[in-house]
């Protein structure tokens, strides 16, 4: 009896062995867990139009939102909006509150000793406006030699001027409105400043007098700001991910096409 139930017992488990066998090649696929994304989080102000804002809905929207969206997508990763207010930002990046900042941060060297950054994501170029009166041309110190250029003080556009135009007269505003209006009426001869200011005044009804006479000059070069991602030091990972979607991004045409919604001139 005894050697019954043994014998019995060995060919269930010889059975059982087969199906067990049978049943992991018929769907070994089926049952495995999709990989899940990673979930990045980043502080969005919210309040710098067209770079990023709230709408309507209490949504953040903007540039910026639009490109974050494709760099996400390019890292394959599941990226959360979170809305900050400006002030105590880095704050809440070095406590972890969230994962990065991209929210129109300037890459500084006094922020670098703080937090990294990821390669710039934009910059806004610097342009000589004058009426239309005056032809496009040459915007170099010489061809500026004697000229009334206006712009905003206490900024790098100042210290540009002044350490590079020196045979022109440099007239200082404390807004980018006081400059344009005196272009408009004809004391000063030109305004220097960032495209993005500019470009909204030449936008405007009062803004159809004037026009670009030139970029600023390859020479002497002209240090654009730069804006990147704000990351903590030791998320290298983190920042070298960004960085090789920043630059997909540039190369497949994403960026261009997003770009063209918000902006008429080049920003990379």
């Amino acid at each position: 009896m005894v050697k019954k139930i043994g014998m019995f017992g060995r060919r269930l488990a010889v059975l059982a062995g087969m199906l067990v066998a049978l049943g992991g090649q018929a769907c070994p696929a089926q049952d495995a867990a999709p990989a899940s994304k990673p979930v990045i989080r980043v502080a969005v102000e919210g309040a710098y139009p067209p770079f990023n804002f709230i709408d309507a809905n209490n949504e953040l929207q903007g540039f910026e939102v639009d490109l974050l969206k494709s760099l996400c997508d390019a890292m394959t990763a599941t990226c959360e909006l979170v809305p900050h207010a400006w002030d105590g930002i880095l704050k809440g990046l070095v406590g972890h509150e969230y994962d990065a900042i991209m929210s129109s941060l300037e890459i500084t060297e006094r922020r670098r000793k703080r937090i990294a950054f990821s390669d710039p994501y934009y910059r806004i170029p610097a342009v000589f406006i004058g009426s239309k009166e005056t032809a496009p041309g040459e915007v170099t110190p010489a061809a500026m030699a004697g000229k009334r250029i206006g712009t905003i003080e206490r900024t790098d556009h100042e210290t540009y001027l002044r350490t590079f135009y020196k045979d022109s007269e440099i007239v200082l505003f404390a807004k980018a409105e006081e400059a344009n209006l005196d272009l408009l009426v004809g004391r000063i001869d030109a305004v220097f400043a960032d495209e993005l200011l500019l470009s909204k005044f030449l936008e405007s009804r009062e803004g159809a007098c004037c026009h670009i006479i030139g970029d600023a000059p390859a020479e002497p070069a002209y240090r654009r700001e730069a804006y990147g991602i704000g990351l903590r030091k030791e998320d290298e990972a983190l920042r070298d991910q960004f960085n090789r979607a920043i630059a997909q991004v540039k190369a497949d045409g994403t960026y261009d096409r997003i770009r063209a919604r918000y902006f008429s001139f080049d920003i990379k």
